[in-house]
């Protein structure tokens, strides 16, 4: 039987369901699916300086604390909310150049914002988080100035909007796009069907 196709998946640090999603991910993963992170900035709009968050309260949040708690996130509401530009272009230059390293530090960065309620806007915090997993910093920090790792983001980007992207977390799965936080159990199911697609 040939290998399951591998999942897309396109999410953007700032995104709290995607925050949550790294435990659906997980699940794919234990069952050998290849899932590959795409970035996709759902909020171009916030300008580079952030903007403040206002207050989270309200069933969605709440469903959103619970689900954390329970797949062991710690949640800490930040109170400002980035521009996630420059922390996803770098985070798809380390999956294209250092790949062993990617999933480290998109974790480091999701739990800057989310956790520890640090400024992914600021450079120093993504180089910060970079360094802390091993990442060639001296060939980030050029990818980022000269704009190779930009352009890598803008086709992670593209290749979401083909595919009708519009929110985050998306993924796609056989060939078909599934957008938001559904419960674990239709990710069991999603992911059954994937391999049993081969």
């Amino acid at each position: 039987m040939a290998s399951p196709a591998p999942i897309l998946y396109w999410f953007d640090f700032v995104c709290p369901f995607c925050y949550v999603a790294q435990q659906r991910n997980a699940i794919f993963g234990r069952r050998g699916l290849d899932v590959v992170h795409l970035p996709f900035q759902i909020h171009p709009e916030i300008p580079v300086e952030g903007v403040d968050a206002g207050l989270r309260t309200g069933p969605m949040y709440a469903t959103l604390e619970r689900e954390a708690a329970r797949v062991g996130l710690p949640l800490n509401w930040p109170t400002r909310l980035p521009n996630t530009r420059t922390a996803l272009a770098a985070a798809e230059w380390v999956r294209r150049r250092q790949p062993d390293l990617s999933g480290d530090f998109n974790q480091r960065l999701y739990a800057a914002h989310f956790a520890l309620n640090e400024d992914l806007g600021d450079i120093a915090v993504i180089e910060r988080q970079a360094n802390e997993v091993g990442v060639d910093l001296s060939a980030l920090r050029a990818a980022l100035a000269d704009g190779t790792a930009s352009a890598s983001l803008v086709e992670a980007e593209s290749l979401g909007a083909q595919f009708g992207v519009r929110a985050t977390p998306s993924w796609l799965v056989a060939g078909n796009l599934i957008s938001g936080l559904l419960p674990p159990s239709e990710f069991e199911r999603l992911a059954e069907e994937a391999v049993a697609r081969g």
